[in-house]
């Protein structure tokens, strides 16, 4: 099929994405605007909303005259027949309470209006009958239209057919989750697409499918890379890797643009948050007048070269909750995740005022005030998540090494030179016994080979330490290091063998990999071994 083809398929497709309800609180006196491709669609009847029903109305002549698609209007018959170049024929009449397609009566909320002598369509139908995307950005009252997904070399990647239900994951079998890393530019969006929202819907929409196309029933995107956000926030600026300048809004809402396209594929969607990161440099001219580091400095400690919130500060932590609840309270996401960002390993941390300024309980230790600390926030958040969504999962992804066994008779056999008791300060077994979170995700990241820290130890331990909580176990797995020269990672069957392993264990529920990139690129094979394994 050729990209013209494409392209109208998608346009009619997307004009239908099911927006009834944000579209419906913001239409207003301005009205709604249609972005195909970055250019304003101009039309003598604006698109409008049915109230009663909440239906998004859009004029039949966006289709026929943009995009030269095949459309018939007989006023006589008050009859509106469109023809898809994928063979699909739909017929709608004026106040008939069902549509014709392919010769099946299929039920409407709404039909076809006339307005202004110009006839009107239902956006949502057509979407769903033709089956593509749209995005909706409530505070700019625009549908942005993207007819076609440009792929890194320059080109126009067709849409990805509907997978085969065969193939599709189970999204009731364990989880098989990426990691999408957006610190850098690292997996999504690329720098290429900076103020280029088109580019960017279409390289996720990309990343997912291929993503799903291996395997993954999850992902794991990093929505609060460095004291910023993907999303409209009222505490912290526009994250600076949307745009390239911190503070710069998007036309639309990445988040919500995110969350359901996630949902389309029957995907999770789990929302990734830096909690203590605020800046991945010390350089503060470029930072947006509402970051962290501009509006409260007495939070913020320089360790290594980077900025950090200062966990020791009771309103400081109040703060990340406040910023992660925004996505709570505003999306539907399917989990709330972080990373291992507490505090930084291997260097100094100036904490020592707020060691002694905030320590009621008197605790002896800098090492054990700080674990508390942690502990706090973990067990905070966790409240306050399943008060508004007991629904969402909770999940941490620590070092994957809590304590050696040389430290601590209960830790792993291992000799790793940090662990995330000693060094990050995160108690991960406290958070375990008393349930604050619901699953825990430990970055495994090296081979069943590796006598430092075998992957086979530490699986086993992890295994043992979350037995008859009721917390369930993701393992964090490196496909980055496929292809490097650390022993066992000359092969992709090291992961294969990883994931045959976990099955000896019925309290691993899946597995994420880190992260997107690592897959996509197919080292040694990586994503054919994948698919291999999932689906055959």
């Amino acid at each position: 099929m050729n990209i013209r083809k494409w392209s109208i398929l998608l346009f009619i497709a997307v004009i239908g994405l099911s927006v009834a309800a944000p579209i419906g609180q913001a239409a207003g006196a301005a009205g709604i605007r249609i972005i195909l491709n970055g250019k304003a669609i101009e039309s003598e009847v604006a698109p409008y909303i049915l109230p009663k029903v909440n239906v998004t109305m859009v004029p039949l002549r966006v289709i026929s005259e943009e995009l030269k698609a095949s459309v018939d209007w007989s006023s006589a018959e008050q009859r509106v027949t469109i023809k898809s170049s994928g063979n699909k024929t739909i017929t709608m009449n004026s106040g008939s309470t069902a549509a014709i397609v392919n010769g099946e009566s299929v039920k409407l909320d709404a039909s076809v209006h006339v307005k202004a002598g110009r006839a009107m369509v239902p956006l949502r139908f057509v979407s769903e009958q033709l089956g593509l995307a749209v995005h909706w950005s409530q505070s700019n009252q625009t549908i942005t239209l993207l007819t076609a997904a440009e792929n890194p070399s320059g080109g126009i990647t067709p849409p990805v057919p509907d997978p085969d239900p065969n193939t599709v994951p189970d999204p009731e079998a364990e989880l098989r989750g990426a990691w999408v890393s957006t610190v850098y530019n690292l997996d999504w969006p690329s720098s290429g697409s900076y103020q280029n929202e088109v580019k960017q819907m279409g390289e996720f929409i990309s990343l997912l499918d291929d993503l799903q196309s291996m395997g993954m029933n999850a992902v794991f995107v990093q929505v609060r890379p460095a004291g910023d956000a993907f999303y409209p926030s009222e505490l912290v600026p526009w994250s600076k890797y949307l745009s390239g300048v911190q503070g710069l809004a998007p036309s639309y809402d990445p988040l919500a643009f995110m969350v359901e396209e996630a949902h389309k594929r029957n995907m999770e969607f789990h929302a990734w948050f830096n909690p203590f990161r605020a800046s991945v440099d010390a350089k503060t001219e470029q930072l947006a007048s509402n970051h962290v580091t501009k509006q409260h400095p007495d939070w913020i400690v320089n360790a290594g070269g980077k900025l950090y919130i200062n966990p020791g500060i009771p309103e400081a932590r109040q703060h990340i909750i406040d910023t992660i609840m925004e996505v709570v309270n505003g999306y539907a996401i399917d989990g709330v995740h972080l990373d291992d960002y507490f505090y930084p390993s291997n260097m100094v941390f100036a904490d020592d005022s707020a060691f002694k300024d905030y320590n009621p309980a008197k605790i002896a230790t800098k090492a054990n005030w700080r674990r508390s600390n942690i502990n706090e926030f973990v067990r905070q958040l966790g409240e306050s998540i399943h008060k508004v969504k007991p629904q969402a999962k909770y999940g941490i992804s620590p070092f994957g090494v809590w304590r050696n066994k040389a430290a601590d008779q209960t830790g792993s056999d291992t000799k790793a030179s940090i662990t995330a008791y000693d060094d990050m300060y995160a108690d991960v077994r406290t958070w375990i016994q008393k349930g604050w979170i619901d699953y825990i995700t430990p970055q495994i990241y090296w081979s069943l080979s590796f006598t430092a820290a075998r992957y086979d130890k530490l699986a086993d331990w992890w295994a043992q330490e979350v037995t008859g909580t009721g917390v369930d176990l993701y393992i964090g797995h490196s496909p980055y290091k496929l292809g490097t020269k650390e022993a066992g990672w000359q092969s992709a069957q090291e992961l294969i063998d990883q994931l045959e392993y976990n099955k000896k264990y019925a309290v691993i529920k899946g597995d994420v990999f880190f992260s997107a990139k690592d897959l996509r690129r197919n080292t040694l094979g990586i994503k054919d071994a994948l698919r291999t394994y999932y689906f055959e």
